[in-house]
C-alpha cells in the first residue's frame, strides 16, 4: 500500500512529515551550512509561523516548538584537509652591528 498526502507519494518519513502536518522542517531546524544572518532570518520567520500554528493547529505548534530546540548535524567537508603543522619561532641570533627596526 502506497502513502499518498495530498495527491502526492513523499519518498522519505521527512517527506511524509512534511506534508501530513505541512510544516516545513528546514524551516524550524535550519542548516548547518546557513550563515548568522541567514539563521536569524530563518528564526524569525519560523517564529511567525509558530504564532500563527499555536492558533489554529495546537499540536502541529507543539511539534515545530520541539523542532526549533534541535540543532542541525554538522556536516563534515568533503575531500581531504591538509595536515596544520606547528609554526615554531625562528631562533633569534644576535648578530653584530644588525639593528631590528621597530
Amino acid at each position: 500500500m502506497k502513502n499518498i498526502v495530498a495527491g502526492r507519494e513523499p519518498v522519505t518519513a521527512t517527506e511524509f512529515i512534511e506534508l501530513a502536518l505541512g510544516i516545513d522542517l528546514e524551516l524550524f531546524t535550519g542548516s548547518a551550512t546557513e550563515s548568522p544572518l541567514e539563521r536569524a532570518a530563518r528564526l524569525d520567520v519560523a517564529h511567525e509561523v509558530l504564532a500563527d500554528l499555536e492558533e489554529s493547529d495546537p499540536e502541529a505548534a507543539a511539534y515545530a516548538a520541539s523542532l526549533l530546540r534541535t540543532l542541525p548535524l554538522k556536516t563534515q567537508p568533503s575531500g581531504r584537509r591538509s595536515r596544520r603543522t606547528v609554526r615554531r619561532p625562528a631562533k633569534v641570533a644576535a648578530v653584530a652591528g644588525s639593528a631590528v627596526a621597530a
